[in-house]
Formats: C-alpha cells, sequence, structure tokens
C-alpha cells in the first residue's frame, strides 16, 4: 500500500469516524421520552384490559399468537435464518465489518450490549413469563428450531438485541436531508420488526413479548450511545496495538463459525462468516502495514 493511498485510506476513516461522533452528540435526552412514552401506552393497554396478571396477559394476546404463528411459520427457512440474527454473537459479526472505519460504532455497540444484557436478564426473572411451549399444547402451533418452554417470555431478548444494535446504527448513520432521513429510519425500523416477529413465527414469543423488548432495545441503544458519548471506556479500541486482540477475536469467532456451519447447516452462518473474514483480513492488514 502506497504512501498516498494509506493516507486517503486513513483520512477516509476519520472522516467517517468524525460524522458518526457528530451525530452522536447532536443526540439530546428527550429522545428518552420515546421508549418511555411507548411504554406506558402497553402498560395502560394492558391495565384498561386487566390484562397485567401473568394468566390474563398470555389470554389477551392467544388468538394474536396463534394467528401470526400460523402465518409467518409457512417460510421455515426464511424465519430460521433470520431469528439467528436475534443471537448478539451473530449479530455483532456482521457489524464487524464497522470495527476498522468507524470505531465509535463499536465503542456505542459495546456499551449498549452490556446494559441491554443486564436489562433483558433482570426484566425475564422479574416478569416470570412462560413461553408459549410452556403453556399450549404444542399441536396447536409451530415451532421452529428449539423448543423454549422457561419462564423467561417477556422481554423477548432477541427482540432486545436487535433494536439495540439497530438503534446505534440508526443514529450513527443519521442522513441530514430529512428525506434521507425519513428513509433511513423507516429502513432501520422496518428490518427490525421483520427480524423480532420471526420470534413469533418459531413459537418462542407472543407479539407483545417482541413489542416491548423492542421498546427495551431501542432504549439500551440509546443508553450505549450516550454513555460513550460521556464516558470513554471503550475509545481504546481504536489503538492500533490492540489490534492483536481484535484479530484473535475475529479468528475465534471464524471457528465457532465454521462448527456452527458443521452443527447446524443455515445460510445466515455462511454470510456472517463472509462478514467475518473480511473484518479479519481488513484488520490483520492494516496491522501488519501499521
Amino acid at each position: 500500500m502506497s504512501k498516498n493511498i494509506k493516507e486517503k485510506y486513513s483520512y477516509s476513516n476519520e472522516i467517517s469516524n468524525k460524522k458518526v461522533i457528530d451525530n452522536f452528540t447532536h443526540l439530546k435526552l428527550s429522545i428518552f421520552i420515546i421508549p418511555l412514552l411507548f411504554l406506558l401506552i402497553i402498560v395502560l393497554f394492558l391495565y384498561c384490559n386487566e390484562s397485567l396478571s401473568i394468566k390474563n396477559y398470555i389470554d389477551l394476546q392467544k388468538d394474536c399468537f396463534f394467528y401470526l404463528n400460523s402465518k409467518l411459520s409457512e417460510y421455515p427457512n426464511a424465519l430460521i435464518n433470520l431469528t439467528q440474527i436475534g443471537d448478539e454473537f451473530i449479530f455483532l459479526t456482521f457489524l464487524s465489518v464497522l470495527f476498522v472505519n468507524t470505531p465509535k460504532v463499536w465503542e456505542a455497540l459495546i456499551s449498549a450490549s452490556l446494559v441491554s444484557a443486564l436489562i433483558s436478564f433482570l426484566f425475564k426473572r422479574l416478569f416470570a413469563v412462560p413461553r408459549p411451549a410452556a403453556i399450549f399444547d404444542h399441536e396447536k402451533f409451530t415451532i421452529i428450531g428449539e423448543t423454549l418452554s422457561g419462564r423467561t417470555s417477556l422481554p423477548s431478548g432477541h427482540s432486545i438485541t436487535v433494536f439495540t444494535l439497530l438503534t446505534v446504527l440508526l443514529f450513527a448513520f443519521m442522513p441530514k436531508p430529512q428525506i434521507k432521513k425519513a428513509i433511513w429510519c423507516f429502513l432501520i425500523f422496518t428490518t427490525g420488526f421483520v427480524l423480532v416477529f420471526t420470534r413469533v413465527g418459531v413459537g418462542a414469543h407472543y407479539p407483545l413479548d417482541v413489542i416491548v423488548g423492542s421498546i427495551i432495545g431501542f432504549f439500551c441503544g440509546l443508553i450505549g450511545i450516550f454513555l460513550t458519548r460521556k464516558y470513554f471506556i471503550f475509545n481504546w479500541i481504536e489503538n492500533k496495538k490492540y489490534y492483536p486482540f481484535f484479530i484473535l477475536l475475529f479468528f475465534s469467532s471464524c471457528i465457532v463459525l465454521i462448527n456452527k456451519i458443521l452443527s447446524i447447516n443455515l445460510f445466515v452462518y455462511y454470510m456472517a462468516l463472509i462478514f467475518l473474514a473480511i473484518s479479519l483480513i481488513k484488520t490483520t492488514s492494516i496491522y501488519v502495514k501499521k
């Protein structure tokens, strides 16, 4: 790599990272009103329908769950692949390509992911809602993949993960023009809801589980952004002397994905492996030529 090319590449990365930082900086604390308002609406909705108890919560959406599950489960191959993206490990492998060019995004992703993991753990145990497979006859609905039957239905962990990471991407790469901003928001939220409702299609969650999980994920993504903006806990990832750690991490993740492919031959794993391999090659190349 010639000196001029290296300088242009470095300058391009700096510009990309600066745009992300600028977008994060312009966010106001009032943005937290949005997820809190939606959560309040759902609580009021459940209250008005006398569905704040576990039994009534399930009964309220039983028919909707059966309907959505029957319709969505008509596409089992798409569902089983798309629902894997709600696994934080899989989603982050796709986002690994952002590591070199926009490390500030990864700082926010790490912070937001830690927050979301904690909140998901606490809320699942607080509400202790049985999953559909623990309540309904398995012959009445479709289960695709692993049968989950614990008391961890509300909120959906996959939905929290999806919207936590998508929220970081939403604001990190938010365009300035209003039309492009509207299109970008539409694409992000459409992608998010397609991914989270696969959890209903595979028979793992009730509809409100994924809606509440999505709202909580949006909240966690915002927390991750504001933590990154105020504190610099993970800014060390920009330092190239730590690249060997990430090279090892990406390489180990490739091994994990290969094992997953050998165990469950899913298309999404091949795609994740390609993204991860690109990230591994790019990171290694930059470290070797630094």
